[in-house]
């Protein structure tokens, strides 16, 4: 599985469904109920199964479940390393 995004050719209902695939092989992998991550999350029981189902899901909610699964470092590197498109941007992003 590759394990970087190719968010050009996804929707955005398709990225979303590709890590919630990802955070329940992880969850599985580690033997966490969906009951068990509610409870240690502090994320409600529906809404874990709703992730799982269809993606959807608050960032709130997403970063609780993360930090449950010992992953939260995954979510604090997100953006934290964006290549610059355009000479623009390297001159905008010098303020």
């Amino acid at each position: 599985m590759n394990s970087i995004f190719n968010f050009m050719t996804k929707t955005p209902g398709e990225i979303d469904m590709l890590i919630a695939q990802r955070i329940r092989a992880i969850r599985k992998r580690r033997k966490i109920s969906q009951k068990r991550l509610s409870e240690k999350s502090g994320v409600s029981l529906g809404s874990v199964k709703r992730f799982e189902q269809s993606g959807e899901i608050s960032l709130i909610s997403l970063t609780k479940i993360a930090i449950a699964l010992e992953i939260e470092s995954e979510l604090e590197n997100l953006f934290k390393e964006v290549p610059f498109l355009s000479i623009e941007e390297i001159i905008n992003g010098q303020d």
